[in-house]
């Protein structure tokens, strides 16, 4: 037993860390329009809410599809907060943690805490041949329609 003690304890540090995974809450659109609506920022939230495919999402499901969890996994933030569409989190992973301007000004700190880079295999999660609809994804072509950048960066 006690040759099996550093793993043991190692095991233990790693699922009470502070920042683990489960830690990591989704909190909705409205709280990252607090910062990410502003001319400076780039208005990535008014830019992703007008017009912008994912924020209508939920708008293209019909009848019980409404409900299905095998279309609200993609057609919705976390199956969960289904009124915002795709918003920010379901690309760049849940906020509770990382939305603190402390952790956010230090990519290192937010990619720690939580924050996804809307990579490819990020969007393959939904644009894949699961879907109903899959016609192809050209990351390159398609990322660049949705394209919402930081100007202040």
């Amino acid at each position: 037993m006690l040759k099996f003690l550093p793993l043991i304890l190692i095991f233990t540090l790693f699922i009470s860390s502070p920042n683990s995974k489960s830690d990591f809450e989704y909190i909705g659109a409205s709280k990252c329009k607090m910062c990410h609506n502003k001319p400076p920022k780039g208005a990535q939230y008014k830019k992703w809410s007008e017009g912008r495919p994912h924020a209508n999402a939920m708008k293209s499901l019909k009848g019980d599809e409404i409900n299905d969890t095998k279309c609200l996994k993609c057609h919705s933030t976390a199956s969960s907060i289904v009124n915002d569409g795709v918003s920010c989190e379901s690309c760049h992973g849940p906020g509770s943690v990382y939305k603190s301007m402390s952790i956010m000004k230090n990519k290192t700190k937010a990619l720690e805490n939580g924050l996804l880079e809307p990579v490819e295999q990020v969007c393959k999660k939904c644009h894949n041949e699961e879907s109903p609809n899959f016609k192809g994804f050209d990351f390159k072509e398609y990322s660049a329609k949705i394209a919402h950048p930081d100007p202040s960066k």
